[in-house]
C-alpha cells in the first residue's frame, strides 16, 4: 500500500480497476462482477479509453490541448487516482506548466466531457473506466488495499434519494462512494488457508 505523506498534501494514492463489471463479458460472454477488482490488461486498457477520449473530444469538437492530453494520460497510465497536486508534480517533470490553474481547467475540462471523476472522499481524481456508457457511477474504495473499481449500478433510486422526494427536497447532487474490503483483501492468505486445510 502505497500513500504521500502529510507533506504531499495528504492525498492518498489509491489504485484503480479496469471495466466495469456490467460491461465486461468473459470468454462465454456474460458478464462476471467478481471480476471489479481482478487485474486486466492495462496497455489495452489505457489505449482504448484514449481512443474513446480523442473520438469523444472530435464528435462534440473540444480541443484536447496538449495539458489535457497529458493530464488524462498521466491518470490512465496511473490508473489510479491522483490528487491535484500529484498531477501538477507529473505535469512539472514532464515539462508542462505546473500552475494551479492549468491543472484545474485540464481537469475541469476533462471532468465536463466524461471522461475524468472527481472522487470527492479523496480528494483526488480518476479516468473513467468507460466514458461511453458511464452515467452516475459508484466507486467501491478498498479500505484495506486502497484499490477502487468504478461501477455502472444505478438503476434504482438510492434510499437517500427516495426519502428527500417524499419530503420534497431537491438533490443537486448524490455522491456514491463506497468503503469497504475487496475480495482480493477479504480471502485468507494462501498459506493460512493451506495449513488449516492439513
Amino acid at each position: 500500500m502505497e500513500r504521500f505523506s502529510a507533506e504531499d498534501k495528504g492525498i492518498e494514492r489509491q489504485m484503480s480497476t479496469g471495466t466495469k463489471p456490467s460491461e465486461r463479458p468473459d470468454k462465454d460472454g456474460e458478464n462476471k462482477g467478481q471480476e471489479i477488482f481482478a487485474p486486466h490488461d492495462h496497455g489495452a486498457c489505457v489505449s482504448q479509453s484514449f481512443a474513446v477520449a480523442e473520438a469523444r473530444c472530435q464528435d462534440t469538437r473540444a480541443r484536447l490541448t496538449d495539458v489535457r492530453r497529458k493530464v488524462l494520460t498521466l491518470l490512465l497510465e496511473e490508473h489510479r487516482p491522483l490528487g491535484a497536486y500529484a498531477i501538477l508534480e507529473r505535469l512539472r517533470g514532464s515539462g508542462h506548466s505546473a500552475q494551479p490553474p492549468v491543472a484545474y481547467r485540464a481537469l475541469d475540462f476533462l471532468i465536463d466531457k466524461g471522461l475524468v471523476h472527481r472522487i470527492e472522499s479523496l480528494n483526488a481524481y480518476v479516468a473513467c473506466t468507460d466514458p461511453e456508457r458511464c452515467s452516475d457511477p459508484t466507486f467501491l474504495i478498498c479500505q484495506q488495499c486502497d484499490r477502487v473499481a468504478e461501477t455502472g449500478f444505478q438503476s434504482v433510486p438510492s434510499t437517500a434519494a427516495l426519502a428527500a422526494q417524499e419530503i420534497g427536497f431537491v438533490i443537486e447532487r448524490e455522491l456514491h462512494e463506497v468503503r469497504g474490503t475487496c475480495p482480493a483483501c477479504t480471502a485468507p492468505p494462501a498459506s493460512t488457508s493451506a495449513s488449516l486445510s492439513q
